[in-house]
């Protein structure tokens, strides 16, 4: 394919035949990952209207709770009530539990408000993926997919400014209130954009069975990992991220004998399907290094907390930058090299972050940061849209594609949690030495991301 072509490939994507559904797959991630950004931003404002600061962790705690869980039964949701009626669900119970963070006089009702909205951002952003190979032709599947995972690095930019801005002039509210606003925009979309019916799947094919077990297991293992990320001694926090990965660990068990699979099966067959999630896993954990770079932004180098923000979205830019010229190669040799030595990348940046990480930091330095996070973000965005098209592709049964393209949300969730929690693990070790958390969470990340490299290239050797 030429360079033109690549180019009409987005034309397409975002062209006129497309546009609408493009705009719904991508903003149903982009409610929910926004959503996240902007609720860490303006919570301090809202504890001092309505009090209840020791449920302060919980907000977010619920809120993947619920996504984990949701996540994992967007199959069967399609397959039993179709695509059209599985997003408006979402969108209904989205906006709704909106509403209800915006008119709560206390922090009990905001909680429920954030579980509502996790349960439904979490089908709406497993429905983002698992929708691409039902609605779009596959020539636009990896673009699709890259569009879909961008919006993670524009939600990183634009969440913490727009929780900051209502913040600011005291109406955290109103940002919950323009969430349901948003909501309600985008349910208007779906009636013209999805089909209303279970699709390829047939009006006579049996409807998928929920998986329970899978489910509990999973959100036992959220919780957990969750409660990992609370301020605790790093002992406590390393047993719980022990236990979470026993129970991730059950969760495959289990999964790979049941009946009803959050997984495809051929997830846990020879090929490379196993390989692709744990690549997407590894990488997603990789990105959650970039939560603590606000706070040493604000104690190394004393920056504002808008300076601090913006610092942290250098690695949303370049994941977003990476994923667009990623997304836009057509040379299958290159395109494969490329998934293989992204996450080599990915570790260069922050092993430049990590051998500049000082007290006092100059602006020189500060610099040296961004460009350091800009080009892990490259690492990881160079990667992504590859693995998510293979994984809808990489199935034995051509009916699995579309719980491949729903477990990469899964495994996205999971994976970040994870990630989340070991971040806690190695920030709260150094004991409030603030440079040597810096330094020492860089350089474990750092290893983090060679891991994604050999996983690659294991999916890559087995690829379809």
């Amino acid at each position: 394919m030429s360079a033109s072509e690549a180019i009409d490939g987005w034309r397409a994507l975002l062209g006129p035949r497309y546009l609408r559904t493009s705009t719904l797959l991508a903003g149903g991630v982009a409610l929910y990952a926004t959503n996240e950004f902007v609720t860490a931003s303006l919570l301090p404002s809202a504890i001092l209207d309505i009090g209840g600061e020791r449920f302060y962790a919980w907000v977010t705690t619920l809120y993947l709770l619920g996504s984990v869980v949701t996540a994992s039964m967007v199959n069967p949701a399609l397959s039993r009530i179709g695509p059209r009626p599985s997003y408006l669900l979402g969108l209904a119970v989205f906006g709704l539990g909106s509403v209800v963070c915006a008119i709560a006089p206390d922090m009990e009702l905001l909680l429920v408000g954030r579980t509502l909205q996790g349960a439904a951002g979490g089908l709406l952003a497993g429905l983002g993926y698992a929708l691409i190979n039902a609605v779009l032709p596959p020539s636009l599947w990896t673009r699709a997919s890259a569009l879909v995972a961008a919006m993670w690095g524009v939600a990183t930019v634009v969440g913490p400014a727009a929780g900051g801005f209502f913040a600011q002039f005291g109406l955290w509210r109103w940002a919950f209130g323009v969430v349901a606003i948003l909501t309600a925009a985008m349910a208007a979309l779906v009636p013209g954009v999805l089909p209303a019916g279970r699709g390829d799947r047939g009006d006579s094919s049996p409807a998928r069975r929920m998986p329970v077990s899978s489910v509990l297991l999973l959100a036992a293992a959220a919780l957990t990992i969750s409660v990992a990320q609370v301020p605790t001694n790093a002992a406590a926090t390393a047993a719980l991220l022990v236990v979470s990965l026993a129970l991730i660990a059950a969760f495959l068990l289990v999964d790979r004998r049941s009946a009803a699979q959050v997984l495809p099966p051929s997830t846990f067959g020879p090929g490379p399907l196993k390989w692709i999630y744990l690549s997407l896993a590894v990488l997603m954990a990789s990105a959650m290094v970039d939560m603590y770079v606000p706070l040493f932004g604000q104690r190394l180098a004393h920056l504002g907390p808008a300076a601090a923000g913006f610092l942290g979205a250098a690695l949303a830019v370049g994941w977003t930058l990476g994923e667009i010229l990623s997304a836009s190669l057509s040379s299958k040799p290159v395109i494969r090299r490329v998934v293989v030595m992204s996450p080599l990348v990915l570790a260069g940046g922050l092993i430049a972050a990590a051998a500049t990480q000082v007290a006092n930091a100059s602006s020189g330095l500060v610099v040296t940061w961004a460009a350091a996070l800009t080009v892990t973000g490259l690492g990881l965005g160079g990667a992504w849209p590859h693995l998510s098209a293979w994984a809808m592709r990489c199935v034995d049964d051509a009916n699995e594609g579309a719980a491949a393209a729903a477990a990469i949300n899964t495994v996205e969730l999971i994976s970040g949690a994870f990630g989340a929690g070991l971040a806690g693990v190695v920030v709260n070790s150094a004991h409030d030495d603030i440079v040597v958390a810096a330094r020492a969470l860089f350089a474990v990340f750092t290893v983090v991301g060679i891991a994604a490299g050999v996983t690659a290239y294991r999916a890559v050797r087995q690829l379809c």
